[in-house]
């Protein structure tokens, strides 16, 4: 059975920071495109970034291009989001999901159960 969990959300001022974590089993993680997403209350779902399989970034939304890092751990068939100077307007609930295509298509068939982030301005 494939699952993904997320965790490392909270509730930060603005500017802080925080590490999402994303522990997936059921699947080789090694042959997954791995991606982010968030959704904020009435907003559409968003890619945030994305990698392919053997960790390469290969997409990171312009807003947050300069502030957020994409990254994964293969042995542990985790995959991560590192989000540095966050801003009211990253409050969203985080997603992992994953494609099972080496090369990422947009084509996510599985998804986590979200972990919620809060910034207070």
């Amino acid at each position: 059975q494939i699952q993904l969990l997320e965790s490392g959300g909270g509730s930060v001022n603005t500017g802080g920071s925080l590490r999402l974590s994303c522990v997936t089993s059921g699947f080789a993680f090694k042959d997954y495109c791995m991606g982010w997403f968030r959704q904020a209350p009435g907003k559409e779902r968003e890619n945030v970034a994305s990698l392919s399989a053997g960790g390469l970034v290969v997409y990171r939304a312009d807003s947050v291009r300069d502030r957020f890092g994409i990254s994964q751990d293969s042995a542990k068939n985790q995959l991560y989001l590192q989000m540095n100077n966050l801003q009211p307007e990253d409050t969203a609930i985080y997603y992992c999901a994953a494609e099972p295509r080496t090369y990422c298509t947009g084509n996510y068939r599985h998804w986590g159960q979200g972990t919620q982030v809060t910034v207070s301005s």
